[in-house]
């Protein structure tokens, strides 16, 4: 209480929710700066190289021209996920009130990865138990949350080996895993992975594709639909990495 007989506590924690918030906004705009300057930057230099004595040169202009490329679906990737990030922030408190054929959708899903012509894609391996129930959820948004699991799993597990996407029945509820053979991560690195932009090397994650956003998408996706997001992995073993819905309360499907 202050000296006048009014409350300070709530508007004291108030304060530090709105500078907590405040710090994240600028911490979230000052990496996304980040990750979209260095591709922009070099694209810039191969440009500007291009338009000097390199243009010159047949197989250099090849070359040049498909770093450029690279570059640019870098950036659009990264801008798609920051797209997806806002539209899913934006919808965080409509719940989603249409039940969904889930197996149908995670099979779906796999057969997309399996037609893509990845050379990973002959590695996934889906098992989906035939009486899984119902659940509420966004259609696009849930097939976006298997793309990024199947697709991230793909890229961290060691190639030839499988990744084996699973769902069944857990609890009164549906939990969809899946899971890689790849190097594994560190348990002090497991509960920032799905902070936006974290990543434990750099470098690699650039090398794979990655954005840094595949996980807090999918860490968002979760929360809208009520639920819960699990990270199991062991060095030199591998990552799984599972999520549990609850089941839908009708099971009038649409979608």
């Amino acid at each position: 209480h202050s000296l006048g007989g009014g409350v300070v506590g709530p508007v004291v924690e108030g304060y530090d929710a709105h500078v907590a918030a405040e710090r994240m906004r600028v911490d979230f705009v000052a990496n996304a700066s980040h990750e979209l300057r260095t591709p922009l930057a070099s694209i810039i230099g191969y440009a500007e190289t291009l338009a000097d004595e390199a243009g010159d040169d047949p197989d250099l202009r090849r070359r040049f021209l498909r770093i450029v490329g690279d570059e640019a679906r870098r950036m659009q990737r990264l801008v798609e996920d920051l797209l997806s990030l806002s539209r899913i922030e934006a919808d965080k408190y409509r719940l989603p009130d249409q039940p969904l054929d889930l197996a149908l959708l995670i099979e779906e899903v796999c057969a997309e990865f399996a037609a893509a012509g990845d050379p990973r894609a002959g590695d996934v391996a889906c098992t989906v138990d035939p009486d899984l129930p119902p659940v509420t959820g966004d259609r696009a948004q849930l097939s976006q949350l298997l793309h990024n699991l199947v697709g991230n799993a793909m890229k961290y597990g060691r190639p030839g080996t499988p990744v084996i996407v699973t769902a069944g029945r857990h609890r009164g509820g549906v939990r969809v895993a899946v899971a890689d053979r790849g190097d594994g991560v560190a348990a002090e690195h497991l509960p920032r992975l799905t902070e936006r932009f974290y990543r434990i090397d750099a470098g690699r994650s650039r090398t794979v594709g990655g954005t840094g956003l595949g996980l807090a998408i999918v860490k968002h996706i979760a929360e809208r639909h009520r639920g819960r997001l699990d990270l199991q992995s062991t060095l030199g073993v591998g990552t799984t990495i599972a999520v549990t819905f609850p089941a839908a309360e009708s099971a009038v499907i649409k979608g």
